[in-house]
């Protein structure tokens, strides 16, 4: 073989070496395109992070809203209810002797004479989409639970009336052992059918309370303790009622975040 045609053979294979070269870089752009790809699974997740906050929000913030039938007492609000929880008397408890519910009544009154019994009064005013027979009567519909946040479909019967519940916020065993003693019967009657001191709620969430104070028992929601103690409160000062220390301690660390 001549010198040129070794020469030749060298350029031929350096010829080659190169296209192998280009051959792999074509082969190198081709899939270059494919790097962004995982950026396209970035929208398939875009969904789940849209559908978490409106599944949440019925269950918390939503339901917390629409639970409170009453607006949220504002930090004034609050103020002026420690001021007044500060003018009650702090005694310890009085003795449950002779207590029983029919030294309130017997049966619901029409404390407002507007020819329907409290129970009736409250219904028609704390739930919605109402139902009724005659001018009183509630037959169904919705109650947004204040001290659950649950809401709950009320269809009066003998089986399903005790679903939806009318609480004595200031249970009145609770009041006979802080003062109601001393009131007359004219005044217990009208505590136990004070609108002041009623509240359609939950049904077995009202059993748990029984006849717990401030210091014992809470409502569930705590979006609504704010207006929960408040309400005991007023009621405590409209009828001379005392609160005991472990109480009045309980109220005012729910009115120091309201």
């Amino acid at each position: 073989m001549t010198h040129s045609s070794r020469r030749l053979q060298r350029l031929l294979g350096v010829l080659a070496a190169l296209g192998v070269c280009l051959g792999l870089c074509v082969g190198c752009s081709t899939t270059a395109p494919d790097a962004p790809a995982p950026a396209t699974d970035s929208p398939s997740t875009a969904p789940s992070d849209d559908v978490l906050p409106t599944d949440e929000a019925p269950g918390s913030t939503g339901d917390a809203a629409i639970a409170s039938a009453e607006p949220q007492p504002s930090a004034a609000d609050a103020q002026a209810a420690l001021q007044t929880l500060a003018s009650l008397p702090v005694k310890g408890r009085a003795p449950k002797t002779g207590y029983a519910r029919s030294e309130f009544g017997k049966g619901w009154r029409d404390p407002d004479r507007n020819g329907c019994d409290a129970r009736n009064d409250v219904l028609a005013r704390d739930l919605v989409a109402v139902q009724l027979r005659g001018p009183c009567t509630v037959l169904s519909g919705t109650l947004h639970d204040p001290y659950t946040g649950g809401t709950i479909a009320f269809v009066r019967g003998d089986k399903t009336s005790q679903a939806v519940q009318i609480d004595h916020v200031v249970a009145l065993s609770d009041a006979w052992q802080k003062g109601a003693q001393q009131l007359s019967a004219d005044q217990r009657l009208e505590l136990a059918n004070d609108p002041r001191n009623l509240l359609a709620v939950d049904g077995p969430t009202n059993t748990r309370k029984g006849d717990g104070d401030a210091a014992t028992w809470l409502p569930p929601n705590r979006s609504f303790r704010c207006s929960y103690v408040s309400r005991q409160i007023v009621v405590k000062s409209a009828y001379s009622l005392w609160v005991t220390q472990a109480e009045a301690e309980a109220m005012r660390h729910v009115l120091s975040s309201c």
